[in-house]
């Protein structure tokens, strides 16, 4: 598992945001906006980001262009932006980016058509196949498809090996699902996980940024499980609360402690 940082969570300047992910023992970046809060990938500064990320000897693990955002009813939005992707794909071939992480649509009062989302995957998947690149679909909340659960109907619909799951148990947890069952019904289709913990405030009824490893998602447990399933791709932390710096470097901290605990070998390994 490849512990990584999504930098704009933390700040916007490439340089700064590259810095803390060394600082903190990170070891990738996962990169939606760099520089400018409109300078979204991969219509940035590309020369100085591709020369930035060698100079550290940092990968780019996942890119976030803002893609399937919208109602997947709204298809003449969608079929655009699946015209557009080569242009995102050979970004990802030049910076040598291996996933595209894509929303799972906006919900809909009226309910979501999933032959037709799970469609518009197939074509994408199609085009990210091409290029050497997977496609990895965030569950969000908000978004049409907000638990793993949900997300894994998704996936088993469109049934393309390109397409998987980008798991974010935090949102899981907001739309009410046990983080571990939801993961569970993902098995074998994670390509990436959004790190972010939450808690239930108990007085005003809604979920708030919490510590990492001290809310309520269970890291311990989604990271044994992880490891059970053979996970080996990116863990990527999504700082949520303020100052972003101080708590990004606490979050980043007990990540890598949990994930250190869990690549330890058990005692009965250590006796044979």
């Amino acid at each position: 598992m490849i512990p990584a940082l999504l930098t704009d969570t933390v700040t916007l300047n490439l340089d700064r945001a590259l810095y803390l992910t060394l600082l903190w023992g990170l070891e990738g970046v996962e990169l939606r906006t760099i520089g400018g809060p409109s300078d979204r990938v991969p219509f940035v500064n590309e020369e100085k980001l591709r020369r930035r990320l060698l100079e550290n000897e940092l990968p780019a693990v996942a890119i976030v262009p803002g893609m399937f955002e919208g109602p997947v009813r709204d298809r003449r939005t969608w079929m655009n932006e699946v015209a557009a992707f080569d242009e995102v794909l050979s970004f990802c071939r030049r910076i040598d980016c291996p996933c595209v992480v894509v929303s799972a649509f906006a919900a809909e009062d009226e309910g979501t058509p999933i032959e037709e989302a799970a469609r518009a995957l197939r074509m994408a998947g199609d085009k990210a196949a091409d290029y050497g690149v997977r496609m990895a679909v965030l569950n969000e909340p908000g978004s049409a498809f907000p638990t793993g659960r949900a997300l894994a109907t998704l996936l088993e619909t469109a049934n393309h090996p390109a397409v998987g799951g980008a798991w974010n148990p935090g949102a899981a947890l907001q739309a009410g699902e046990n983080p571990s069952e939801g993961l569970q019904a993902l098995a074998g289709r994670v390509f990436l996980v959004r790190c972010s913990d939450w808690r239930l405030d108990p007085d005003r009824g809604v979920w708030e940024p919490a510590p990492f490893g001290e809310g309520a998602v269970g890291w311990p447990a989604q990271l044994r499980l992880l490891r059970d399933m053979d996970f080996t791709g990116p863990l990527s932390l999504e700082v949520r609360a303020e100052p972003r710096a101080k708590r990004g470097l606490h979050d980043a901290t007990r990540l890598l402690q949990l994930l250190r605990q869990v690549r330890k070998p058990s005692s009965a390994t250590t006796e044979r």
